[in-house]
């Protein structure tokens, strides 16, 4: 589908992830900020009977906020910018159009699957990997289908070049492959056994090599769903909106072999004063160190494309949400390599800093780099502007205010549970029960559950603007070449 002058690109398959972002971002959310306040108050837990409780829930947030919310963005990002980058259409190709269509369909209904089985308690008990194989295969199939798609688009571009955004989602792709395969090995005992139900299954390793197994994964989930395709989105939303070239090419390549090659070995980091081998926990503490070097380089790229352009802050709140998640991106690999050093793994392991550092990179990095990006491609997608800047300020002040409130109460929680874990008396005797440290942290609970239900307002506030935006947005003539036009 060739018009006169340039190609007519096709975002059918674009814009249905981009619903399913903002749906599965609401609900993940909700979910979380409901987690947050059982934590502050106990008694909350009792509201749905066991379909309520903390731990049916807890698995249902972490997956549709990391596997929903975040792929769903990165999916709907891919189907935008890939055509334009590669220049290809995806009208060109029915094949291709069928391929979209079919991934996410299908990723739909294993969505579903997941939702069901995880509500009725039907885990592995896995972290980041808590789906029974049926699931799992669902899921290898549906990735399958993104592959055919994502190196489909690449075997018919007209682009020779291939710009490191698309180094980095293909990094996406190989990576959660492999690593998906191999931590998903599992089992299925009633086939093997004749015991139990048909979908149960037990992991195919045992005791501290499952454990190994495990954090490889556990960790590289981070890497290769919350950081490479994050990296790909920025480098070309960044570019793209504030109409800057990316400072140095060089530093983005060297970054690219940097990550690729540190951060596969830091996963042992969560296995520090564990059964695993010393050598297993030196490496993971030592490359996860040297992982500081990548991701700045990345980070500082990012910032470096708007010298000269800092103006743009003021006037472009969506380069106002791109350049936060940068910074927030750069204190989060800072932060991690700090925790993975024994001594300091020693005070924080196990405490509430941890989920603090967590969401110190989800909600500021992965979170506002989906939320700008989807702003960005909204006006491109319908043609209209977007339908309130006003609420897309409000939105980032009101959001970042939330991660403030969580990470900084989570910092002085867990800081605060881990002296107390490890004091004693003159006689050696621990200073405090465990019920002590959780009557001191009910503050931070709070404050926590009140950041999260900030940041949960804006994610709201989001999905009115882009749904206001297709409803009632002023029709533009051309599409925008830089700034996103907003009311």
């Amino acid at each position: 589908m060739q018009s006169h002058n340039a190609l007519e690109y096709d975002y059918t398959v674009a814009k249905m992830f981009t619903v399913a972002a903002i749906v599965l971002g609401m609900v993940g959310m909700t979910i979380g900020v409901i987690l947050a306040f059982q934590l502050a108050f106990p008694q909350l837990s009792n509201l749905a009977g066991e379909y309520g409780t903390f731990s049916r829930l807890r698995p249902l947030h972490t997956d549709s906020v990391a596997f929903g919310f975040t792929l769903s963005g990165i999916w709907a990002s891919w189907y935008y910018f890939g055509q334009r980058i590669l220049k290809v259409s995806m009208a060109e190709s029915p094949f291709m159009m069928f391929i979209g269509k079919l991934h996410f369909w299908l990723y739909i209904a294993t969505v579903a699957a997941v939702v069901v089985s995880l509500l009725l308690g039907i885990t592995t008990s896995k972290e980041y990997a808590e789906f029974e194989w049926p699931i799992d295969v669902a899921i290898v199939v549906v990735w399958v289908i993104f592959g055919i798609n994502l190196f489909g688009m690449i075997g018919i571009r007209r682009e020779k070049y291939l710009y490191i955004s698309m180094w980095y989602m293909i990094a996406f792709y190989v990576a959660i492959a492999m690593l998906y395969l191999f931590n998903n090995m599992e089992v299925p005992t009633y086939f093997v056994s004749g015991v139990g139900k048909w979908y149960h299954s037990v992991s195919m390793y045992a005791g501290t090599n499952d454990a190994m197994v495990q954090w490889w994964y556990g960790h590289n989930a981070v890497a290769f769903v919350f950081t490479t395709p994050i990296i790909a989105l920025i480098y070309y939303f960044l570019p793209k909106e504030s109409g800057q070239p990316v400072y140095s090419y060089k530093l983005s390549i060297a970054a690219f072999w940097g990550l690729m090659f540190v951060y596969l070995w830091a996963g042992g980091h969560h296995l520090l004063y564990s059964t695993v081998p010393d050598w297993v926990q030196t490496m993971g503490s030592v490359f996860s160190v040297i992982l500081i070097l990548p991701s700045w380089g990345s980070a500082i790229n990012m910032l470096l494309t708007m010298k000269g352009e800092w103006g743009q802050l003021q006037t472009n709140p969506l380069i106002k949400f791109m350049i936060l998640a940068s910074t927030f991106y750069m204190f989060s690999t800072l932060e991690g390599p700090i925790q993975a050093i024994r001594s300091v793994n020693a005070l924080a392991h196990f405490t509430d800093w941890i989920p603090g550092h967590v969401h110190d990179g989800t909600l500021g990095w992965v979170g506002f780099m989906i939320i700008a990006g989807i702003y960005h491609i909204t006006p491109r997608i319908a043609k209209r502007e977007i339908w309130s800047k006003k609420i897309v300020e409000a939105q980032f002040w009101l959001q970042t205010t939330g991660i403030v409130l969580y990470f900084s109460s989570m910092w002085i929680a867990g800081i605060t549970q881990g002296m107390m874990w490890r004091a004693t008396d003159q006689f050696g005797n621990l200073s405090y029960s465990f019920i002590d440290t959780v009557e001191v942290l009910h503050p931070y609970y709070t404050i926590r559950g009140v950041g999260g239900l900030f940041y949960l307002t804006g994610v709201f506030m989001w999905a009115f603007n882009i749904f206001m935006t297709y409803k009632a947005g002023k029709q533009l003539e051309r599409e925008p070449q830089t700034a996103t036009p907003m009311a």
